[in-house]
């Protein structure tokens, strides 16, 4: 569920290859001050920035690259929690419901064409995952908080590498900027424990699922046999860059960059946060939808 980047004037000189090439330069800093906040309260306060949302609205824009190509695509997302519940639309119509409890852990697709029924699909299967980085259960701001979640089992070395590199504006309003630079980036191997399957090893390496399937042709939810070895990068990226809203805390840019060049972007806009959300507006049923 990803993007084009209007973001672009900001960071221009970062996004231009998105091929295997030198790593892009980073933007000009607006200067940091002697009493510039601290990375480590940066971080700290925008995972509890995330961690508070009860509900979300915003417009998403995301580009994801899929076998060397990169899909673009526009949302309208509605979230809210406890319990877990999201709506997705796409610039294609496509329409996508996931209610926690509901519908035996299947999401409600509605594919916007023929024959025109709705589907139930298994939000980590093989069809909802096929053309997507991120499963419907990490819309809004999941994926962030996980890239910058520390963990028993997983190492920090790329949290740490996360820096203060200034302000910056975007949408209008005053943004911070985090930038990674994790060199050390690289695929390693890991042998398989009997019942492991790719969700648990992505969360104990902190890399994402997506790479994990594409470079080792697993699928998401099948344990994997003990003893196979899988191929899988030792981080999330080699270059991340955050703009976080000064005001929320919460992201609105986030950019990933990894040995192939570009490998993720999302925007996030019209951001509403902890603002009511019907309860209606998650069911199947609701008047706007095609269900």
């Amino acid at each position: 569920m990803l993007f084009s980047l209007n973001w672009l004037p900001v960071v221009v000189s970062l996004l231009a290859p998105v091929a295997p090439s030198p790593a892009p330069a980073v933007p000009p800093r607006a200067g940091i001050s002697a009493d510039a906040p601290s990375i480590d309260n940066l971080l700290t306060r925008l995972s509890a920035a995330i961690s508070r949302l009860q509900t979300l609205r915003c417009n998403v824009k995301a580009s994801e690259r899929h076998g060397g190509k990169y899909q673009q695509v526009q949302s309208q997302m509605k979230v809210a929690s406890s319990p877990l519940r999201v709506y997705v639309r796409n610039n294609n119509g496509i329409e996508v419901l996931w209610v926690q409890g509901q519908n035996d852990g299947d999401a409600w697709v509605y594919p916007n064409r023929f024959p025109y029924v709705t589907l139930s699909l298994d939000p980590n299967g093989t069809l909802m995952r096929r053309t997507q980085h991120h499963a419907v259960t990490d819309a809004g701001y999941g994926t962030i908080a996980d890239l910058i979640r520390t963990a028993p089992q997983r190492s920090d070395a790329y949290r740490r590498s996360f820096r203060y590199a200034g302000d910056t504006t975007i949408q209008g309003r005053p943004c911070y900027l985090l930038r990674s630079d994790f060199p050390q980036f690289r695929y390693i191997s890991h042998k398989t424990s009997a019942g492991e399957t790719v969700g648990k090893i992505a969360e104990r390496y902190g890399c994402g699922e997506y790479r994990i399937v594409e470079r080792n042709k697993v699928d998401y939810t099948t344990p994997l046999p003990a003893g196979r070895v899988l191929q899988l990068p030792n981080a999330y990226g080699r270059r991340t860059i955050l703009c976080v809203e000064q005001k929320s805390m919460l992201p609105l840019a986030v950019a990933v960059w990894d040995d192939k060049g570009l490998f993720e972007s999302f925007e996030f806009s019209q951001v509403v946060a902890n603002q009511p959300i019907a309860a209606a507006e998650f069911t199947k049923d609701y008047k706007d939808y095609k269900f």
